[in-house]
């Protein structure tokens, strides 16, 4: 799918979010295999680094990338307390994005979850294809037992990245949607990987 007429590729980085406990899980999902022998934090890295312009992954205060298996060169966010929640992950990621010279230029930012390395690269493409520095993309699959809700990645127009800095607690950016509801705008995809995340260890089947 092309860019819109009359304007070059969008520049859009992305965000990694890899602070959670993995509690559902009963150990620390990143590390979990996957049939290619890749972790599967390490699946979600290389996806978005093959699509995006600059990653970033966001983990726990006290977590060794290398001791995750991950690349000694990759972009790394310490979220504060990883016992708050992903809002607080999130407004850590964006007050550190914000000031990164490989972001400086960005129209916008992805944000993908650290269990979900299905999604489709066509998928970021069309999204990439579709980003603005005023809108906020949640990308939709029409599939009943979907019922017409959004997955990721959520890409958020630099525009937004100030009010996101500024999250706390558990809620994610919810409100920051609900906020900015006229600036959204829903990007049809054929990709049910939008979905597909881990929370227990028969979902890696």
């Amino acid at each position: 799918m092309p860019c819109e007429e009359g304007r070059s590729k969008p520049r859009v980085v992305a965000l990694v979010m890899a602070a959670g406990l993995s509690r559902r899980f009963g150990r620390d999902k990143r590390r979990a295999r996957l049939r290619n022998s890749r972790s599967l934090l390490q699946a979600t890295l290389d996806l978005a680094k093959a699509n995006f312009e600059a990653t970033w992954v966001v983990l726990r205060q006290q977590d060794n990338p290398r001791e995750l298996g991950l690349d000694p060169h990759v972009r790394v966010i310490h979220a504060p307390d990883s016992d708050i929640g992903l809002g607080t992950s999130l407004g850590a990621a964006f007050s550190v994005l914000q000031i990164q010279a490989s972001a400086r230029d960005a129209d916008a930012a992805a944000v993908m979850l650290g269990d979900m390395p299905w999604v489709s690269p066509h998928t970021c493409r069309t999204l990439i294809n579709h980003a603005q520095a005023e809108r906020i993309l949640l990308p939709r699959h029409q599939e009943p037992r979907y019922k017409g809700r959004s997955g990721h990645p959520v890409l958020f127009g630099r525009t937004f990245w100030p009010a996101l800095s500024l999250l706390s607690g558990d809620t994610g950016a919810r409100e920051i949607l609900k906020q900015h509801a006229s600036s959204c705008r829903v990007v049809e995809v054929d990709d049910p990987g939008i979905h597909r995340d881990v929370d227990v260890p028969l979902d890696l089947n």
